[in-house]
């Protein structure tokens, strides 16, 4: 059991690998930029896997019968690697190839800087923006020109269309919600949240956290003088959404 544990834990992740990539899920894990190297490596790494089954297999471990301690000690807790062994791969079958696929939500946002990464942006980036096409804005472009410090009359008479999952304002949780996502540069484990504030008292009691919604309006000033959110949209209506196929922005 020792000695193929390895080979099926690994050949558990390559079929789990495999599985996402064939059915478009892997973008929950990665940048859909590295998709090609992950298969390929993947394959790779399943005829190494399969040779080193086929190699061990033909292989008879005489050193471990050799110094087999057959004492009643032994014999007590040899059953302990096995057990530790089937625990271990189920996990891994449950984790991996059972448990549907599923994005980050706002347990990542507390643990991570809402809005950090759209400062990021060069003075270039947001003249780009500034000029653009605002009906193709996605929520990482409003909130990078929000970010990036543009006042009221800059947003006057701009109308946003954001998508996201719904996300609270750790500042103002009563009255403000972000429409927010993800920015993934490489894999998720670098994720970044991002988000749009939207002014709407008494949110949670017709949108739960996590859920998704769409949201149109154009910006105005926080109603909340005291917020620490300056702008924001107060849209007429909010509508709830599924979840799209790409919950990622990149």
């Amino acid at each position: 059991m020792r000695r193929w544990q390895g080979v099926v834990l690994s050949l558990i992740g390559i079929v789990a690998t495999l599985w996402l990539g064939l059915t478009g899920q892997l973008a929950l894990y990665i940048h859909p930029r590295y998709f090609v190297f992950s298969v390929v490596m993947t394959v790779i790494a399943a005829v190494l896997v399969l040779a080193a089954f086929a190699l061990g297999s033909a292989k008879v471990d005489d050193h471990e019968h050799d110094h087999a301690d057959t004492g009643a000690g032994a014999g007590r807790w040899r059953w302990l690697w096995p057990a530790g062994s089937i625990v271990t791969i189920t996990a891994a079958v449950v984790g991996l190839l059972v448990l549907p696929p599923s994005t980050l939500t706002t347990a990542t946002v507390s643990q991570r800087d809402l809005n950090g990464s759209a400062a990021t942006l060069t003075q270039l980036e947001i003249g780009k923006l500034s000029g653009g096409d605002y009906s193709a804005f996605t929520v990482r472009d409003w909130a990078s020109l929000l970010r990036s410090g543009a006042d009221l009359d800059f947003f006057a008479g701009k109308t946003a269309t954001v998508t996201g999952f719904v996300t609270s304002d750790k500042n103002d949780p009563a009255n403000v919600f972000f429409v927010a996502r993800f920015v993934v540069t490489c894999c998720a484990v670098d994720a970044q949240p991002i988000g749009v504030p939207v002014y709407h008292p008494g949110w949670q009691d017709e949108f739960a956290t996590d859920s998704w919604v769409t949201a149109t309006s154009t910006f105005q000033a926080n109603p909340d003088a005291a917020s620490r959110v300056p702008i924001v949209l107060i849209p007429d209506a909010i509508t709830p959404t599924e979840q799209p196929a790409q919950p990622y922005v990149y």
